[in-house]
């Protein structure tokens, strides 16, 4: 089963499919996988009725993302949740507008009003909450190790393929903390992302809303919100913002710091930073990130 997405913004903004899909380093953590040769991410969702599915959505026809689904065609509500997963998992609903407005006239960002600037989301604000806990404080390849060991002992296996989904807070609220420790091997996290799961089960912890719908919220409400989850500090209170859609504050930490440095070509304060992307205003962060990583993607 296939089917095509129109790639526009919510005020007719072009979409970069590609920058889209390598917008950020979660993007690649499982259960999701970017095949740059290919252009194509490829992930497995959990359906609110029946198993999970694998879909791997690549470029369509001019103007449009190609979503096929692995196993029996779908009935027609679970089709259409799926529409909604891929619209979400492409930002596709974001407002980015008035960034390329700003833009006009930076000779270092100018590139970016061609459909840059959308931050590739998870089905989930759960999902990215517990992966952005299993960045902190290590190695990329530790952060692998950990998020790979939750799917593939906890996550719900899919129709028609091998893959698994990021697994529910329920299954992960239903693991021993030893689990964690030993299987998992995530250290102090252990204790973090057993009560996050089990605070989101049971209902005291709300995520999602921060999410898609989060209009009513200013920043620092979701901000605060944020930074009083278990196992999220400043910098997970950032990372999180921005995978939200909430790009006022810039991500500054030790790679981007370094990264700055090496783009600009001279070292810089903190201070210095915010105020070279002060003009943005709340895009801030989201024009600092999009400095940084320009190199990610070939331009032609």
């Amino acid at each position: 089963m296939a089917f095509e997405i129109p790639l526009v913004g919510p005020k007719g903004e072009p979409v970069d499919f590609l920058r889209t899909i390598l917008s950020h380093g979660v993007a690649d953590l499982p259960p999701a996988r970017v095949d740059e040769a290919a252009g194509a991410y490829e992930t497995t969702v959990g359906l609110s009725a029946g198993r999970p599915r694998t879909i791997r959505i690549s470029a369509g026809a001019p103007g449009t993302a190609r979503v096929d689904v692995r196993g029996p065609r779908l009935g027609e509500r679970a089709a259409g949740a799926l529409v909604e997963t891929v619209r979400k998992i492409l930002n596709l609903d974001e407002d980015l507008s008035a960034f390329y407005e700003a833009a006009v006239g930076d000779p270092d960002l100018e590139w970016a009003m061609h459909g840059a600037g959308r931050m590739l989301r998870t089905p989930t604000v759960f999902e990215a909450v517990v992966k952005t806990v299993c960045t902190t404080n290590c190695a990329w390849s530790a952060t692998v190790r950990m998020v790979t060991a939750l799917v593939d002992n906890l996550g719900e296996r899919a129709l028609g393929s091998d893959s698994r989904a990021f697994p529910s807070a329920e299954a992960m609220a239903a693991a021993p903390e030893s689990f964690y420790r030993d299987v998992v091997r995530a250290g102090y996290r252990s204790a973090y992302l057993r009560s996050l799961a089990e605070g989101v089960a049971e209902g005291s912890i709300e995520l999602e809303e921060l999410g898609v719908g989060s209009d009513g919220l200013t920043d620092d409400e979701v901000g605060a919100r944020l930074l009083a989850l278990p196992g999220i500090g400043p910098y997970g209170t950032a990372h999180m913002m921005m995978l939200l859609g909430r790009h006022s504050r810039l991500v500054l930490d030790s790679w981007t710091r370094p990264k700055y440095a090496r783009v600009r070509g001279r070292k810089a304060t903190d201070a210095q930073i915010e105020r070279r992307f002060r003009r943005y205003g709340r895009y801030a962060g989201l024009a600092f990130w999009l400095y940084l990583t320009r190199d990610w993607v070939a331009e032609a």
